[in-house]
């Protein structure tokens, strides 16, 4: 489409070689800040590694918790296939990720603003955005749960406490960018030792576990709910655009030899980073089976209530403290994530640049706000309920960051040789048609047939506009 016009965008015409425009990257504080070793490959591997566990976070946050509960206590290990398979979409999504940051020297979110009209990229932010306050509400609620398990902190103390974190990943940015990775890097290592520890004390059925993951089995409706919800709490909208911007942080050569390198060595650090992640849902699961689904108590999906059965269903009572201690790792971890992604959105879609300190106060308050009138509404209750609505927010928008990824990772007028093969194009693309309509299902589930056929209606009537209506003015 040369010199036209393509679907609700602009083509590739008019901007710079590779296509892709110049200007000044997202993050920019910690653009190409990392120094990468040369000698030996354990080392240039050790240099690289730090984004892909940042984002992996966002795998394991307080999101997933309840579903990963409600799945292991009412269907004992049945559903853990579905936490298999969900991971391994989203390794295949990060890693597209890992090509399109390196390759074309654009994160996510600014290819979005590259190649499409401005309405487009404004409500594409404007989606992003409210993800990101969901994704963020529910890092609040568990942190907040957390500091009442551990402390008997009330909830909405605990909620305000949360902001704090702000003020320590600001602190932490000024000592530089591997500060940060190290922070989230040891977090993520407290959350897997505390599973690691529960799921020993649980001692699983093994075979049970085995059959579970790799034998397909949905038992009832309710089980196919809770698969949806399972994977629309593991694929994360924000984590896609965060991980363009964050693999732009190593000062890698910008050569075809040096982008290869970097990305063979971004996905090996992906890969692992999602490793780690999805041994952690999977012992959310593993546990709940083991500790409440074989013990008749089928209806545990409460932090709470899990918190307080743990101690003794496994006759220990580090058991309980070990959860209450990863929940809160798992939380901070990823509002500091949570934080970063706000800002590479607002500077990539929108080219509009704020001080990062009052981006990332922004951030937290927009997601601190709700927090304290919902757990007010509730009376500290139903915080499940709450994560689950943060959820099925979070799937409203994954489609709207998982076509685009493939779509521009797939053009070889932006990639180059790093250009998606014919198979991940195809496997990409049943990756994003699955993930859409099981989405799109799972909304129906919770919002009714009325409300989706509105937002259907009110997206085909805002295409049909950018289409047709609206002319964009050229510089």
């Amino acid at each position: 489409m040369a010199g036209g016009e393509t679907f609700l965008g602009r083509g590739p015409d008019g901007v710079a070689s590779g296509g892709v425009e110049t200007g000044e990257p997202s993050l920019s504080e910690a653009y190409r800040s990392v120094s990468v070793s040369d000698r030996g490959w354990m080392r240039r591997l050790l240099s690289f590694a730090g984004p892909g566990f940042l984002v992996s976070v966002g795998y394991m946050d307080p999101g997933n918790w309840g579903t990963d509960l409600a799945a292991g206590s009412k269907y004992g290990y049945a559903l853990l296939w579905v936490v298999l398979a969900s991971n391994l979409m989203a390794m295949l999504l990060q890693t597209l990720c890992v090509r399109l940051g390196l390759a074309t020297g654009r994160d996510l979110a600014q290819s979005c603003r590259d190649y499409y009209k401005k309405p487009v990229s404004v409500a594409l932010w404007f989606g992003c955005e409210i993800a990101i306050i969901a994704c963020d509400l529910a890092e609040v609620i568990g942190s907040a749960v957390a500091l009442n398990l551990l402390f008997h902190i009330p909830l909405l103390w605990g909620v305000l406490i949360t902001g704090l974190d702000v003020l320590v990943l600001l602190g932490a940015m000024s000592f530089g960018f591997r500060k940060i990775e190290a922070i989230v890097v040891a977090l993520v290592a407290t959350v897997a030792l505390c599973f690691a520890l529960e799921t020993f004390l649980a001692r699983p059925n093994w075979p049970d576990v085995a059959h579970g993951m790799i034998v397909p089995l949905v038992p009832n409706q309710d089980a196919f709910v809770i698969a949806l919800g399972i994977l629309g709490a593991t694929v994360m909208p924000h984590n896609l655009y965060l991980h363009t911007s964050l693999v732009q942080t190593r000062a890698s050569a910008q050569t075809f030899e040096g982008k290869r390198d970097a990305m063979r060595f971004n996905t090996i650090d992906t890969l692992l980073a999602l490793g780690a992640a999805f041994f952690v849902n999977a012992a959310i699961l593993v546990v709940a089976a083991a500790a409440f689904h074989t013990t008749g108590h089928q209806g545990v999906e409460e932090l709470q209530e899990a918190h307080r059965l743990l101690a003794p269903l496994l006759g220990a009572p580090i058991a309980a403290t070990a959860f209450a201690v990863a929940l809160l790792a798992s939380g901070q971890s990823s509002t500091i994530t949570g934080t970063l992604a706000g800002q590479i959105v607002m500077e990539g879609f929108l080219n509009f640049r704020i001080k990062p300190w009052l981006r990332r106060l922004i951030t937290r308050s927009l997601a601190i706000i709700p927090a304290l009138i919902l757990i007010s509404a509730s009376g500290g209750k139903n915080t499940v309920g709450l994560l689950v609505m943060s959820q099925v927010v979070l799937s409203m928008q994954l489609s709207f960051a998982t076509f685009p990824l493939l779509m521009f990772t797939s053009d070889a007028r932006r990639m180059g040789p790093f250009v998606n093969s014919t198979l991940t194009k195809v496997v990409g693309y049943a990756v994003c048609l699955v993930i859409a309509l099981l989405n799109i299902y799972l909304l129906f589930q919770t919002i009714g047939a009325l409300w989706l056929s509105g937002i259907t209606a009110l997206m085909i009537g805002f295409t049909v506009w950018v289409m047709f209506f609206y002319k964009e003015k050229r510089a």
